[in-house]
């Protein structure tokens, strides 16, 4: 028992050293800063991403952001709050991921736009922002500061699927179109699916009909499959 003990106390003062390292550890010289905004830490994507080394530069989050996080949070509409809870939980474990350095800086105590703010530092430092948000994607742009789009990549390194395949796929809400559900694949494709609208909450076998992609998501049609002769 005493070396059980012995042996989760030094689990313990690893975890917190480890800790302590990263919350300390200063920005490397010349790297470039890639802002991540809130969407982005919503979506959950960032931290696979992240923990395949590929990111080239260190992630700041921006506490405007995660104030922005917080009040989603607290707020009344369920889906929003469950959503947000889980992008407060993604900075927390990105803040573990030993392939990339994460910040979070201090930008003010009373922002409102928090958009703004993330293409200020951008511009500011010469860095990016990292977002699945189309109309900010589309200002900066405009504004000529770099933006990371999710979407993108994982347009580019998706696996392709083909219409007749068959997958198993949890339906989770109406669509809106008449009759239709919908579900999500596990990297966040919605599948919308006919005549599904009656079997929310369940686990049913749809086959692909279509796919729709644009830089702002994509969608697959698919239909209730029937059964393989």
């Amino acid at each position: 028992m005493d070396i059980f003990i012995l042996i989760i106390v030094l689990i313990i003062l690893l975890e917190t050293t480890f800790l302590i390292f990263k919350k300390h550890a200063p920005l490397r010289s010349g790297v470039r800063k890639i802002y991540v905004d809130t969407s982005a830490l919503i979506d959950g994507r960032i931290l696979n991403i992240a923990r395949t080394g590929f990111i080239d530069g260190d992630l700041i989050i921006l506490k405007s952001v995660l104030r922005e996080l917080q009040l989603l949070a607290d707020g009344k509409d369920n889906e929003k709050r469950n959503r947000a809870r889980a992008g407060l939980d993604n900075v927390a474990e990105l803040e573990r991921v030993l392939e990339v350095n994460t910040e979070i800086v201090d930008d003010g105590d009373d922002i409102k736009k928090v958009d703004e703010q993330l293409l200020k530092y951008a511009k500011e430092n010469k860095g990016a922002i990292l977002t699945i948000d189309y109309n900010l994607i589309k200002v900066a742009e405009a504004e000529k500061t770099m933006a990371l789009n999710v979407n993108d990549l994982a347009l580019a390194v998706r696996t392709e699927f083909l219409p007749g395949e068959r997958i198993n796929l949890r339906i989770t809400e109406k669509g809106s179109g008449r009759g239709q559900g919908v579900g999500h694949l596990a990297d966040g494709t919605m599948v919308v699916v006919d005549k599904a609208s009656g079997k929310i909450g369940q686990e049913i076998t749809v086959e692909f009909m279509r796919f729709h992609e644009t830089s702002s998501g994509k969608m697959i049609f698919a239909k209730i499959a029937g059964r393989k002769r």
